[in-house]
């Protein structure tokens, strides 16, 4: 049996929520106007107050150890949605999948033989980029990493490291190292 709810004003019907025998829902606003059919499925229906989404970057130059991984200190938000990116950690409280985005430039003042970095989850490598000595010019190299990741909404974090072999290595700052992600999908 299908049934409408309606609510409106003395000059009309402004909104109709009706259903029929499938379990479909149907929305409709102003006289047709803005249909949103929801079908009969489980799960979850996000709204924008519920889908986190993170974008820092490095303000200055971060100077690290030479031959060894070190934090790398994203401390500029340029949005965080859900306040959920805390000591350069992101930490979602909606569990799901996400969408995580990290590029790093690092350099140093002799020619790096390798330079790598990498995203890590609840303290252990997830994802990694190579960068390898590859002439005798060039001592800056970069790292761009992708991942799609599932968060149990609770515990689960990343973070971002650098290690770069050679002398006085550096993490370069502002545009160039960025830390990103947004839920894909919740679960």
């Amino acid at each position: 049996m299908a049934s409408t709810i309606s609510a409106g004003t003395t000059s009309g019907t402004a909104i109709a929520i009706s259903g029929d025998t499938s379990g479909n829902l149907a929305f409709q606003t102003q006289a047709g106007a803005n249909t949103i059919t929801v079908p009969n499925a489980t799960g979850t229906v996000m709204v924008s107050g519920n889908m986190p989404a993170f974008s820092y970057y490095l303000s200055s130059t971060q100077s690290i150890t030479t031959s060894t991984t070190t934090k790398i200190l994203f401390d500029t938000k340029t949005f965080d949605t859900n306040n959920n990116f805390s000591s350069n950690r992101f930490t979602p409280t909606v569990a799901g999948y996400y969408q995580i985005n990290m590029n790093v430039i690092g350099s140093s003042s002799s020619y790096s033989s390798i330079q790598i970095y990498q995203i890590y989850k609840n303290g252990n490598p997830y994802v990694r980029s190579d960068w390898r000595y590859q002439s005798a010019i060039i001592d800056t190299g970069s790292g761009n990493m992708s991942a799609i990741i599932y968060f149990n909404g609770s515990t689960d974090y990343v973070e971002g490291y650098a290690y770069i072999v050679g002398t006085s290595p550096t993490i370069s700052s502002s545009l160039t190292t960025q830390f990103s992600g947004c839920l894909v999908r919740a679960s």
